[in-house]
């Protein structure tokens, strides 16, 4: 929805401008878009190993998907779990683990159900978290590349238009329109910058953090339930994540 916001918003600003004639030059420049596009994917694919860049362009669908984990939920299955854990045993929780939503609970769960050491379930918790994160860092850093590659790349489109433009300095009628051409690389530079890249870029890191907010619940969740935590306390650990602690004072 952002990006056609934006986009809709540039064009009614084109026609209360009364520049509506500007639009099919904008719209399709075929060499601006080889140059700045094209620029653009080339000096990534330089930057990153391949597999980052596929994996970079996939995540597009995290960026258009529109849940995060449910952190109140998540923190409700954790309490019921501990109940559970507290009341009858560990291996109780076998019968829970068909229905809990967040992968890594479920992981967590059935580590603990399979009698894995709490130290070691608890280090392999967070070594996927770390890993999780790092490779989400990986692809906000990509969207925040291009942001900062795609302007420059057009600038360099409107050099060449512009050296295009000195060879017709005997042609009057002809500078003008040459120069207008010219800068349309880099509305598209800057335009592919501030529309896509950055924001996709912020979107992406927010959604790793608010992930990486549900796997820490995980990881002090089991933990407090294999130390055998009332599951008050728990919930007064987790509730730092919902936005639901009380402050004293």
């Amino acid at each position: 929805m952002g990006p056609i916001v934006a986009i809709g918003s540039l064009v009614a600003g084109i026609l209360l401008k009364h520049a509506a004639d500007l639009i099919p030059q904008i719209v399709w420049n075929p060499p601006s878009v080889a140059i700045v596009i094209g620029g653009t994917i080339g000096a990534l694919m330089v930057a990153y190993p391949m597999d980052d860049f596929i994996k970079a362009f996939k995540s597009v669908g995290i960026f258009l998907k529109k849940g995060e984990p449910d952190r109140a939920e998540i923190m409700a299955q954790i309490i019921d779990l501990a109940q559970v854990a507290r009341k009858e045993s560990i291996l109780a929780l076998e019968k829970k683990r068909d229905g809990i939503s967040f992968p890594p609970l479920r992981k967590a769960v059935k580590l603990a159900v399979d009698g894995t050491d709490p130290a070691v379930l608890q280090e392999t918790l967070e070594t996927e978290a770390h890993f999780e994160m790092e490779e989400a860092e990986v692809n906000v850093k990509f969207w925040e590349d291009f942001g900062a590659i795609a302007p420059t790349i057009g600038i360099l489109g409107a050099v060449i238009g512009l050296m295009k433009v000195m060879n017709s300095l005997d042609k009057p009628e002809e500078i003008g329109p040459g120069i207008m051409v010219a800068f349309v690389a880099t509305l598209y530079g800057v335009g592919a910058a501030n529309i896509w890249g950055i924001p996709v870029g912020k979107k992406l890191k927010r959604k790793a953090v608010l992930h990486h907010y549900a796997f820490e619940m995980v990881i002090i969740g089991i933990d407090g339930i294999l130390s055998g935590l009332n599951p008050k306390i728990i919930e007064e650990r987790l509730k730092v994540f919902t936005g639901g602690h009380d402050e004293e004072g």
